[in-house]
């Protein structure tokens, strides 16, 4: 029987106080209830997926045909036409540190005439690699001056881009090398103005997750939000509104926030006071703007601070300030920031959000007092309060469109006259869209969840057909994907076509199997199939093999039709003469340990059969803080080795899910990219932050850190955390607290019933809002990637709630578990057991592919099979071969790693100084008896 959690038992009858409350922290919040939109009555058609035809996706507009045209961070504008074809139009050379590259794109409202399209981006410039200083002086910070450009392009007829038509309409100045916030979104009014939205280009990672307002003169500008969105001479952390020219140039329109002339003022500002505009829209028949402004992340309110973490979706009918860095929310004095001096750690005044904030910056160029603030449409988050319809999870407004019923169009997919009005507002992390009526007065009306399957919504847009169009970001996991919404009323709805190939690409002859395997009709009808190869070859099975004997690049598309007529299409991207580069991330593990401040080691091993040789100045590696479901891109370093520094988070309240994601990637000389990801834990780990549960569910408790618990715990329920590598690990600290029977923990790996690590006993503490740090140690960790479990145990109903957790760990690295593939022959080194010789001869990777990578330190390290647990020797002081046969690592056990140019490795035996060999192109055993390393002595090292 499921388990009732303890607010349940009261919240049915308390269920209209609820929701009035509700409505009272939250403005405008509606108490109506919304009326359901059935999923029946819309169909999702997928028209692009993967990153080979969508790469990382930023934006998109859709062109009067109905082709959507939509952008890549990397510089890549792409088209896919109604029917999910996909082709890319351009590639512009951009600045990709951090958040920046290629963002926003729009369709010039006389594209019919003009073939006009707009983009945002940062050029390369000559902007220094790696980070900006964060302490200096202005000539330290200058090499890092940059800007963003608002560029107007011409779609050629066969949807490539004139790259050389471009005409520069706007230059935004920024500051580069330091994360965070580019906005970049672009739409028309149907008086042909204009609206761009910028970011503060402001780092939010040292100002405890309130507002960045750093006015110590030796630091970064780019801690000081104060010189942009609260500067009203720049151009950035705003809502910009321009006429363009036909010549490229433009005019401002009447009724911008500051007229042209005006002393320290820029004309094109339209609104200011904004952290991270990433998406807006404006309703055409209004000219009403609709705005997502992302929030900071500090998780409680602060007297002398400001307020704990919100966001906002802001309705823009005239030109105003609204607040950032200053103000937020409903501006009220506990949604006001405080004067903060960075040097003392002190706190000032309260701003004046009602009169008008004062921006006394040495770094402001504009007026020192700044326009009235104005209040969020609808705020949601922290203490401020969320609409019930919104639910809970990661706080990412995203902008959406409103949608206007046109009667007079013969389009089959509009949506119908009842959705007329409707703001759609997306979210990022949570998931979802929501259909908002807006009232007479302005104020949200009914919120209704609309019919949405996809994972984290990136950007929408209405098409002609009025149909909504959805850019989904993906979760990293090659599932990023483009939508169209139809309309369809309660009828046959399309069926689901899925491609999917063994490989996509590869030296010609390229022999492929492709797959319909997960194509299906919503109806249950029987599907017939039709794969159209790129190469005029088609065929009509489910699942058809194909050889390409021509090298080029080939779109291979399936197309499945139901009974009633209807279809759907699915494309994959083949590349014949060009194999994708093999690429691993040997080092960090997946799930290592890290303390924010940390300097992390990496080793990333790379081959490409036509590059040959590798250049490891074209790896790279980035550092990436991940939050809830999604990451921010701090910094990045190139090479097969080095090391990254993990800066300090100082925007996340302690309890909120961050953790580390390092990526590293390569290009080769073909323009194949491929990349290997590893995900760094926090050593301190929220208990409410797990990935799967059994029995356990989230629990609100006001002593608790970050106000919340793993909860409702009852005996043989679990928690379980992944990936993780505890091999280093020798106690674990856990904050806990019971008013029920307590009991204990047991911690495991690999599944509930895994291998136990150590036993935490929790005693009943009195009450579930008084905590206690109860400890074990640990033992017999696995040193490779694994599952964490916590597994609880006691008496009948509920045992104790589990706060957080913290490691401690040893001195020694923990020890990765790999296998290792002979660059000779391609193929894994198999220990077959103790008395056969370690040879390359295993396509397949199982436990005789697989080694203990055991550190001894000083660089030197001992493999130690996972078959049978004994270390690999040079057996003789190297003269015969390698043999997986002693309990213990000595001198003929112990090697040295050496990382070639080409992300290759290559082991060399301390014994006799010499090279391991996979002998004869991998035919013979393996022996350590080479004086120099040669395409036999090299290994890609694969981490599980």
């Amino acid at each position: 029987m499921r388990k009732i959690p303890r607010w349940r038992l009261w919240f049915t009858a308390a269920a209209t106080l609820a929701a009035s409350v509700a409505v009272s922290v939250t403005a405008g919040a509606p108490a109506a209830q919304a009326a359901p939109i059935p999923a029946a009555d819309y169909q999702q058609v997928s028209l692009a997926t993967g990153s080979a035809e969508l790469g990382e996706p930023m934006s998109l507009a859709v062109l009067p045909n109905r082709s959507v045209i939509h952008t890549a961070r990397d510089g890549t504008i792409r088209v896919t036409d109604v029917s999910g074809n996909t082709k890319q139009a351009a590639k512009l050379s951009v600045y990709t540190h951090d958040e920046e590259g290629l963002q926003g794109i729009a369709v010039d409202p006389n594209f019919a005439t003009n073939r006009y399209i707009w983009v945002y981006y940062s050029p390369p410039l000559s902007t220094p690699g790696g980070d900006a200083p964060v302490t200096g002086t202005a000539a330290d910070f200058a090499p890092w001056k940059g800007h963003l450009r608002l560029s107007r392009f011409t779609l050629n007829a066969d949807d490539t881009v004139n790259v050389g038509s471009e005409r520069i309409t706007l230059q935004v100045d920024n500051d580069r090398g330091q994360c965070c916030h580019v906005g970049g979104d672009i739409d028309f009014d149907s008086a042909g103005n204009l609206y761009l939205t910028t970011g503060d280009d402001t780092n939010p990672f040292e100002s405890a997750g309130y507002s960045p307002i750093d006015e110590r003169t030796n630091r970064n500008p780019q801690f000081d939000a104060q010189r942009s969105s609260g500067n009203t001479n720049d151009l950035r952390g705003k809502l910009l509104r321009i006429k363009p020219q036909a010549d490229g140039s433009y005019t401002i329109p009447s009724g911008n926030l500051f007229a042209p002339g005006t002393a320290n003022t820029r004309p094109e500002i339209y609104a200011m006071g904004f952290r991270n505009p990433f998406r807006m829209s404006v309703d055409k028949a209004t000219g009403v703007v609709y705005l997502g402004d992302y929030g900071p992340d500090a998780g409680t309110t602060d007297a002398n601070r400001g307020p704990n973490g919100q966001v906002e979706f802001n309705r823009i009918t005239s030109a105003g300030n609204y607040g950032w860095p200053y103000c937020t929310g409903t501006n009220t004095t506990s949604e006001t920031y405080n004067e903060w001096n960075f040097s003392t750690n002190t706190t000032g005044a309260k701003y004046n959000c009602a009169g008008g904030p004062a921006n006394n910056s040495f770094r402001n160029t504009g007026q020192a007092t700044l326009p009235a603030a104005r209040a969020s449409w609808i705020r949601y988050g922290g203490d401020a309060g969320t609409p019930p319809e919104f639910g809970g999870g990661s706080e990412s407004p995203m902008g959406g469109p409103v949608y206007r019923f046109n009667a007079s169009s013969t389009s089959t997919v509009k949506f119908p006259q009842s959705m007329d009005g409707r703001y759609f507002a997306g979210e990022y992390g949570r998931r979802w869209i929501k259909a908002i009526a807006v009232n007479g007065d302005g104020t949200p009306g009914e919120i209704s969840a609309f019919p949405w399957t996809g994972t984290q919504v990136m950007d929408m847009a209405f098409g002609p057909d009025g149909a909504l169009y959805v850019l989904d970001y993906g979760t990293g996991s090659n599932n990023q994907g483009l939508f169209r919404v139809e309309y369809i009323g309660g009828g046959n709805r399309s069926p689901v076509a899925v491609a999917s190939a063994n490989k996509t690409s590869g030296p010609s002859p390229l022999t492929i199997n492709f797959s319909s395997a997960g194509s299906s009709d919503p109806e249950g009808g029987a599907l017939t199939y039709l794969w159209t190869f790129g190469d005029g070859t088609t065929s009509t099975a489910a699942n058809p093999t194909k050889t390409y004997n021509t090298n080029g690049t080939y779109t291979p598309t399936l197309k499945v039709t139901d009974p009633g007529g209807l279809s759907g299409t699915a494309s994959l991207v083949v590349t014949v003469g060009n194999a994708a580069p093999t690429i691993n991330l040997t080092a960090p593990g997946n799930g290592q340990l890290f303390t924010f401040g940390d300097t992390v080691s990496f080793n990333v091993s790379v081959s490409d059969p036509e590059d040959g040789a590798i250049n490891c100045a074209r790896v790279t590696v980035t550092y990436s803080l991940g939050h809830d479901s999604h990451a921010h891109q701090i910094t990045s370093k190139t090479g097969c080795t080095g090391t990254i520094t993990i800066p300090v988070d100082g925007e996340h309240d302690a309890a909120a899910n961050i953790f580390g994601v390092i990526d590293a990637s390569y290009t080769d000389n073909g323009g194949l990219t491929s990349r290997s990801t590893r995900t760094l834990q926090p050593k301190k780990r929220q208990g409410e932050h797990y990935a799967t549960t059994s029995g356990v569910q989230p629990a609100d408790h006001a002593a608790a850190e970050g106000g919340r618990t793993a909860g409702y715990i009852e005996n043989n329920d679990w928690i379980a955390y992944t990936p993780y590598i505890v091999g280093n690990a020798t106690q674990i600290s856990v904050r806990a607290s019971s008013a029920g029977a307590g009991g204990t923990i047991e911690v495991r790996t690999g599944s509930a019933t895994g291998t136990l690590l150590g036993t935490v006993t929790v005693p009943v503490t009195g009450s579930w809002e008084t905590f206690t740090n109860v400890t074990a140690n640990l033992t017999g960790a696995p040193s490779g990637s694994t599952t964490l479990y916590l597994v609880f145990k006691g008496g009948a109903g509920n045992l104790f709630d589990v706060d957080s957790f913290t490691f401690t760990t040893g001195s020694a690295p923990s020890n990765p578990v790999v296998a290792w593939r002979a660059r000779a022959n391609t193929r894994y080194v198999t220990a077959a057991n103790a008395t056969t010789a370690l040879i390359a001869n295993s396509a397949t990777i199982g436990t005789t592919q697989l080694y203990d990578l055991v550190s001894l330190g000083g660089g030197n390290y001992a493999l130690r099979s996972k078959a049978n647990n004994m270390f690999v020797c040079a057996e003789n002081g190297g003269a015969n071969a390698l043999l997986a046969n002693r309990a213990t690592a000595g001198s003929w056990e112990t090697f040295t790693l050496v990382n070639n140019s080409d992300g290759s490795v290559s082991l060399r035996a301390t014994v006799n100084g010499m090279y391991v060999v996979a002998e004869n192109n991998g035919a013979e055993p393996l022996i350590a008896n080479r004086t120099a390393i040669g395409p036999w002595e090299k290994f890609d090292l694969v981490t599980q």
